[in-house]
């Protein structure tokens, strides 16, 4: 251990918190890209229930 020197350990320590910070990072990535897909799938429900509703609409104007 005395034949080592300090920089090895550092260097050591700092390739193991790099990929502590990659690993965080990847986990907020994979967290904003879920928010983004669950917010874009109620827009996309919204629309679809829009639409059934006009067409609901139209169904009823035109059997009156």
């Amino acid at each position: 251990m005395e034949a080592i020197p300090f920089w090895v350990f550092a260097v050591i320590i700092l390739i193991f918190l790099s990929g502590y910070m990659a690993f965080r990072a990847m986990l907020a990535e994979r967290k904003l890209d879920q928010q983004f897909i669950e917010r874009e799938g109620k827009i996309y429900l919204e629309r679809i229930q829009e639409a059934r509703k006009k067409r609901e609409a139209s169904k009823q104007q035109e059997s009156n």
